[in-house]
């Protein structure tokens, strides 16, 4: 399987787009990339001359990568027109501020799929290693009524 395929089925397109590349993905776990373009609308009112990431923006950049994509693969790479992945919930922890032009990695393990439902342990950390957030995502994969 191309990763890029999976990349090309999110529902989402720029400048709501928070995924780079994938760097790996199996049944029970997924890594990607995505490097904070300094550009986006958001940093110029986000601690006007000193801008930082909104912590919404990184749990939702770990939603898509550690969560979208994930569901994408678990459906065997084949989301369907009407197939809908809806965030559900989150909790969590938010370690070290990032910065535009930082580039993250998002790691995420799977903890359950089944009755449509994904959870997942995710991780995000900076170029150097450290951290930077991390918690539990929970999404449902649905089809619209």
């Amino acid at each position: 399987m191309n990763l890029n395929d999976i990349i090309t089925q999110l529902p989402y397109s720029k400048p709501f787009l928070f995924v780079d590349e994938l760097l790996h993905v199996d049944e029970n776990s997924i890594s990607g990339t995505y490097t904070f373009d300094e550009n986006l609308d958001f940093y110029k009112g986000h601690f006007k001359d000193n801008p930082v990431t909104p912590g919404v923006i990184l749990t939702e950049t770990m939603a898509q990568i550690g969560l979208v994509c994930m569901g994408i693969h678990l459906l065997n790479n084949n989301l369907e027109k009407d197939t809908v992945i809806a965030f559900t919930s989150a909790d969590m922890q938010f370690l070290k501020p990032v910065y535009p032009k930082e580039k993250v990695t998002v790691s995420s393990q799977k903890i359950y799929f089944r009755f449509g439902k994904l959870k997942c342990d995710v991780v995000m950390k900076n170029e150097t290693g450290q951290e930077v957030c991390k918690g539990i995502l929970a999404g449902m994969i649905t089809t619209r009524l």
